[in-house]
């Protein structure tokens, strides 16, 4: 009978943890990104709108892209007259 306990064991489930946290470290980090760009695309192409009136998709989808180009308009405006 082998009683001795393998010196390496420790050093291999150490490791297996440290894959295992940042596995799950960059799911977490890449999840969250991934989600919020996905409600960003669905709510400025007008998903919430009803599929059965075109006019209310595009009628969302032109109205949304133009609050954003307002934005960032706005957004210009206010980093040049900070700057002066």
């Amino acid at each position: 009978m082998n009683d001795k306990p393998d010196p390496h064991a420790n050093e291999r489930e150490a490791r297996k943890a440290l894959e295992r946290v940042q596995r799950d470290a960059e799911v977490v980090g890449q999840s969250s990104f991934v989600r919020a760009a996905g409600r960003a695309r669905e709510h400025l192409a007008g998903a919430d709108a009803d599929p059965s009136d075109p006019a209310e998709v595009w009628g969302r989808r032109v109205g949304r892209g133009l609050s954003v180009i307002a934005f960032i308009g706005l957004a210009i405006w206010l980093i040049g007259y900070l700057a002066r």
